[in-house]
C-alpha cells in the first residue's frame, strides 16, 4: 500500500475521483464481488490528457486507497510514480472502454453469478424487477479468451455500443456509469439480477416479465431514484464505509 499522501500533489478534481474509486474497492470487497485480485475498476480522471486510474495489481480490494490508485494513460504508461504494475487483461479491457466512451467511468466483476449467467445461452433472462432494468441497456461480448490483446478492443468496442450493461460471454460483467457511484449502482443491479437468475432456476417453471414492461424499465429506475441515479445511494454507502473502515480516503 502507498503509506505518502498524493492529496497535495493531485488536483483537488482528481483527489475526489480518487476517493470515490477508492471507495467503490472498498465496496465491492465488502459485497463479495471480488475474484481475490484480478479484476478491475477504472475512472476517468478529470483532466484533459485522458488519464484514467485503475487498481494497483497485488492488492486486495479493501487494501486499496486514494493514493494507491495508479494513474495511466491509454497506453498503459504510468503517469505517476507507483511501485506496483497494472493488470496487461484489465488495461486491454478499461482502457477499450474509456477510448470509446470518455464520459464514463466503468466497473468489472467476475463474480459466481455473474460468469453462470454468462454462460447461458440466453443470458439474462426477464424474470426479476433488478433484470429488466438491466435488459433495457444490454449488450453481450463473445469470449476470446484472456482479455490481453489490442486486437480484440474494436470488437468490443463495437459490441459495447452506448449500453450501460455488458456481459462477457464466459468471463463477466461489466457496466458504466457517468460517475463511480452510477457504475457501481448498475453492478449492483446486474449482479443482483444474475444472483436471482441462478436461484430461480434451481425451483419449478419461471414467469417472464411483459417485453413492453422492460421497456419502460428505464423511466421506472428513474422514478426509483428520483432522477438522480446513484446519488440518491451513494452517500449512504460512503457512511457505511466510515463505520467499517474509513483509510480507503488517504
Amino acid at each position: 500500500m502507498r503509506t505518502t499522501s498524493l492529496k497535495d500533489t493531485v488536483g483537488a478534481a482528481e483527489w475526489q475521483v480518487r476517493v470515490d474509486l477508492a471507495a467503490c474497492y472498498h465496496l465491492v470487497a465488502l459485497y463479495g464481488w471480488t475474484d481475490l485480485i484480478f479484476t478491475h475498476i477504472s475512472a476517468r480522471v478529470p483532466d484533459p490528457a485522458h488519464h484514467f486510474l485503475i487498481n494497483p495489481y497485488g492488492l486486495m480490494f479493501d487494501e486499496i486507497n486514494a493514493s494507491s490508485l495508479v494513474k495511466v494513460d491509454l497506453n498503459g504508461n504510468k503517469v505517476i510514480d507507483s511501485p506496483f504494475p497494472i493488470n496487461p487483461a484489465g488495461f486491454v479491457i478499461h482502457s477499450a472502454v474509456h477510448e470509446a466512451r470518455d464520459d464514463i467511468q466503468c466497473v468489472h466483476t467476475h463474480t459466481r453469478a455473474g460468469v453462470a449467467v454468462s454462460a447461458q445461452k440466453r443470458g439474462v433472462l426477464p424474470i426479476s424487477q433488478q433484470s429488466t432494468f438491466v435488459l433495457a441497456s444490454l449488450a453481450y461480448h463473445e469470449y476470446e479468451g484472456v482479455a490481453f490483446r489490442d486486437e480484440e478492443k474494436p470488437r468490443l468496442q463495437a459490441d459495447l455500443g452506448s449500453r450501460t450493461f455488458l456481459m462477457l460471454r464466459n468471463h463477466g460483467l461489466l457496466t458504466l456509469g457517468r460517475t463511480i457511484a452510477d457504475a457501481f449502482l448498475s453492478m449492483y443491479i446486474f449482479e443482483s439480477a444474475c444472483q436471482i437468475q441462478i436461484s430461480a432456476q434451481a425451483g419449478g417453471e419461471l414467469i417472464e416479465v411483459e417485453p413492453t414492461i422492460v421497456r419502460g424499465a428505464a423511466q421506472a429506475m428513474k422514478v426509483q431514484t428520483d432522477s438522480v441515479g446513484a446519488a440518491f445511494v451513494w452517500p449512504s454507502l460512503l457512511r457505511k464505509l466510515e463505520r467499517i473502515d474509513p483509510s480507503y480516503k488517504q
